[in-house]
């Protein structure tokens, strides 16, 4: 009796030392919001140490890895306005600007799929899913229905964070797509036409794989960074933002794509990495924006033509065309017609998986990179990346939510745009995304002049109008052209 009691006693530490030490690296230094509500391991790894018998990697077929992940999939449901401003001068002489505009709507739906990642209420999706949403509306897999916000998008990898009112839900596992295979068998969970709950299978046909589907050419401020799973699990239009698995039931991407001549599937899907969805979930959480790092060089495949003109000995590595000046790269003596041959101890033999490996990764964060020289000599030397405006440090929330609000950027004119515009006050959209000034015709070089008649100096200003709810407003605002409009701003 004591030695059974012995050797069960034995065995439930033994089961409970893996545990605390699983949770002990999963709370250790969490400091931000993402590292407290992204559980879904956690509590994943909770339910697989009282199931000792659960091993979806040796199953002979997909029901764990579904069962494991149908229930941290939903259906997203979109309703777009998009608003149309015809404006009447005559109208206006009599009762002052504004007005004479007259309104006219275009409603639209959409639909797509998106995946749990925290029992708190955050889903990721994709951006194209949500992009120009003026209501959103998430379904369970129990059918219960909730209204989601946006907590931030990135239209660069396509990914967006959404969050709804709710608690106790059932988060997925996040895997590592860095281990992914070509070959390995993966799962494809979403909506497909509108059909909840729907599982497909497929293999993994490759990695790193650029389709230039993510670039717009009306934003100067989206860096598309591309480097998709591609696989032949049968994804169609209403899978996007659903969840690409394992066959252990673990999220290794976030299906976004297909290569159709028809709108339909056709043989290959496309699916952003998890890790790379991490980094730009866990920002957007912690931050409304991405931090996004630069090495500070211009790069291109090494083609059999680069490889002849510029002497190289191989076709491996990524080429660096150019090393942009006051950049990391420049700082670590990278010089033009280098070869990048490894991030860490990452090989990287395309633009794609160079882009998805520094994607990953902060201002301020130092990289080892492997370099080969003009001479064919190799060096590894330290790269700090940089952000867009070729600084190291991280922004904090506070300081985005001065120039940050219904996804746009703003900036304050420069006394060269002023004298070029002829106005002495006003501020720029530099970037916009997901929000409400872009679903009603805003774009990006727009100057916002007043609000409410009162004229605007700062970004701060703006925001500080722009962030008040449940009122109207009315915004005067200047064309890249200089032409000058009003519109009504409901908040």
């Amino acid at each position: 009796m004591n030695t059974t009691f012995k050797t069960l006693a034995l065995g439930l530490v033994g089961g409970l030392i893996p545990l605390g030490s699983y949770l002990f690296v999963q709370h250790a230094g969490s400091g931000s919001l993402s590292d407290q509500v992204i559980d879904g391991n956690e509590k994943n790894f909770a339910k697989m140490v009282n199931m000792p018998s659960f091993n979806p990697a040796m199953t002979e077929n997909f029901v764990e890895a579904s069962e494991a992940s149908i229930n941290s999939v939903v259906h997203v449901t979109t309703k777009t306005v998009r608003t149309h401003i015809q404006r009447d001068p005559f109208y206006e002489f009599f009762y002052g600007p504004g007005t004479g505009n007259r309104e006219f709507k275009q409603y639209g739906a959409g639909s797509g799929s998106g995946v749990i990642v925290s029992s708190e209420g955050y889903i990721v999706t994709n951006n194209h899913v949500i992009s120009d949403a003026n209501e959103i509306e998430v379904i369970l897999n129990d059918n219960s229905k909730y209204t989601a916000t946006v907590i931030g998008a990135d239209p660069s990898t396509d990914i967006a964070v959404l969050k709804i009112d709710a608690k106790n839900l059932q988060p997925i596992s996040l895997g590592n797509s860095d281990d992914l295979r070509v070959g390995e068998w993966v799962l494809a969970v979403g909506n497909p036409f509108n059909l909840t709950s729907t599982v497909t299978a497929g293999i993994v046909s490759a990695k790193a794989r650029n389709i230039n589907i993510l670039g717009d050419p009306t934003s100067s401020s989206i860096v598309p960074i591309e480097s998709f799973i591609q696989t032949d699990a049968a994804v169609n239009p209403g899978n996007s933002g659903g969840a690409l698995v394992n066959t252990k039931g673990e999220l290794v991407g976030i299906n976004t794509a297909i290569a159709s001549q028809t709108g339909s599937y056709a043989g290959y899907s496309f699916a952003v990495p998890v890790n790379l969805m991490q980094k730009v979930m866990r920002d957007l959480i912690d931050y409304g924006v991405v931090q996004r790092g630069y090495l500070g060089v211009q790069i291109a495949d090494i083609s059999q033509e680069l490889k002849e003109t510029n002497d190289l000995p191989n076709t491996r590595g990524v080429f660096v065309s150019k090393v942009l000046e006051d950049g990391g790269a420049q700082d670590a003596g990278l010089k033009d017609g280098d070869v990048i041959l490894k991030i860490g101890s990452r090989d990287v033999n395309s633009v794609a998986s160079l882009q998805e490996e520094i994607g990953k990764r902060r201002p301020g964060d130092k990289v080892t990179v492997t370099v080969r020289h003009k001479k064919g000599t190799e060096e590894i030397v330290d790269i700090v990346l940089h952000n867009s405006e070729g600084d190291t440090k991280l922004l904090s929330k506070s300081e985005i939510s001065k120039n940050t609000a219904l996804g746009a950027v703003f900036v304050a004119l420069t006394d060269k745009e002023k004298k070029e515009l002829n106005v002495g006050y006003g501020v720029k959209i530099k970037t916009l995304n997901t929000g409400k000034l872009k679903s009603i015709g805003f774009e990006e070089g727009m100057i916002i002049t007043k609000v409410d008649n009162e004229t605007i100096e700062t970004a701060e200003e703006l925001t500080g109008k722009l962030s008040q709810t449940g009122k109207g407003i009315l915004v005067e605002y200047m064309t890249r052209s200089g032409k000058k409009d009003y519109i009504g701003i409901g908040l």
